[in-house]
């Protein structure tokens, strides 16, 4: 049975739309099986999964804070966020729709847009819209011309648990003038726990069904080009240990690619990735309508053995470099520069329709 709590998480929070003080309501779903996952609507973010592993032993597994001053920190790398209206990266801040050239805000160095802007999807406030048996939906409506887009975005996020221990994620959104709009989730995991750090994150095994990655210059943004993996360390067609392939590709950096998803047509939902820890005994199975996943290894946050600050996180752990990974299933980045990228135009009269499914499990050692 799936139980659904909701409380407040915090009191007098500033909305950044709206300039009005707000409270954040948490909503806590749980299983009989020992699964339970946390979501504010602040940024409609995932605070929190926990789950046992192979001894029955719960722990959190994935990256978050205790308090509302950690998620609005600037040194927030979006944990668990809902990000929009276009995530990952559009080049230049601009593009052109229907033959006119759209300007949106550039707030990475003043040379690109990352996850929607100054002020995108993850830090708004999102309302309860409806409370089911065994999840909720929360609506945000995204002004037009906010962060230089056009159209007036009426977005509804729905988070679901089932008695499998699959949280069910899905996107709507509608929109009043043609816009792209390309969302996703941020969660950061760590399926050793999340103060493992880069030690357990080290020791899982990936794999990824792709066919290909989009090639990407010095600031992550595609050329256009699709690079097959065959052949290439970054093929993870096969699972692979994740420690040996991090020290064959960038050795000072990581993963933070946009994997090609392989689509066996007319199923109209595909795997897209499994992850393992051994010791642990987690796994995680990723299952996504959407063609691409930005497979990212945290590479940005702080590097302790360069004397950064690792970022203060929930129960007092300390996160740094190589903490965790993201499976953040999307369309192609920077789609809205290329045409043979998949579409991120979305009509009026149009839906846009992105599920998600997170699948935890427990390989228990034969006997």
């Amino acid at each position: 049975m799936v139980h659904v709590k909701q409380d407040i998480f915090a009191t007098s929070a500033l909305n950044p739309l709206t300039k009005q003080t707000e409270s954040i309501t948490r909503f806590t779903l749980s299983n009989d099986f020992g699964m339970s996952v946390q979501i504010i609507t602040l940024g409609a973010t995932i605070t929190s999964i926990k789950y046992p592993d192979v001894n029955g032993d719960i722990d959190d597994v994935t990256l978050g804070f205790d308090d509302l001053a950690g998620y609005q920190s600037t040194r927030n790398p979006y944990f668990g966020a809902t990000v929009g209206r276009v995530c990952n990266r559009v080049a230049n801040g601009r593009f052109i729709l229907d033959g006119k050239v759209i300007e949106v805000s550039k707030n990475r160095d003043n040379k690109f847009q990352l996850h929607g802007g100054f002020v995108g999807f993850d830090k708004a406030h999102w309302e309860v819209e409806k409370v089911f048996q065994d999840g909720f939906t929360l609506k945000h409506i995204n002004p037009d011309g906010h962060e230089g887009y056009p159209g007036q975005v009426t977005a509804l996020a729905t988070f679901r648990l089932a008695e499998d221990n699959c949280l069910y994620v899905r996107f709507q959104a509608e929109t009043t003038k043609p816009t792209p709009i390309n969302l996703t989730n941020h969660t950061y995991f760590n399926l050793a726990g999340h103060k493992s750090g880069a030690r357990g994150l080290y020791e899982h095994t990936v794999e990824i069904n792709a066919y290909g990655i989009t090639e990407t210059d010095t600031d992550s943004i595609p050329t256009g080009v699709i690079t097959p993996l065959e052949g290439s360390p970054y093929n993870l067609q096969v699972a692979a240990n994740l420690g040996d392939r991090l020290a064959l590709i960038h050795p000072a950096l990581g993963f933070d690619d946009n994997y090609c998803v392989k689509f066996e047509a007319p199923q109209p939902y595909n795997l897209v990735a499994r992850v393992s820890h051994p010791t642990k005994g987690r796994w995680l199975e990723v299952v996504s309508n959407q063609p691409g996943v930005q497979f990212y290894t945290s590479n940005f946050m702080p590097d302790v053995e360069r004397g950064e600050v690792p970022i203060p996180g929930k129960d007092n752990a300390a996160y740094a470099k190589h903490g965790a990974f993201c499976l953040e299933t999307q369309k192609y980045p920077d789609s809205v520069n290329h045409s043979n990228f998949p579409n991120t135009i979305v009509r009026p009269g149009e839906q846009y329709n992105h599920e998600i499914i997170y699948k935890f499990g427990v390989v228990f050692p034969q006997k």
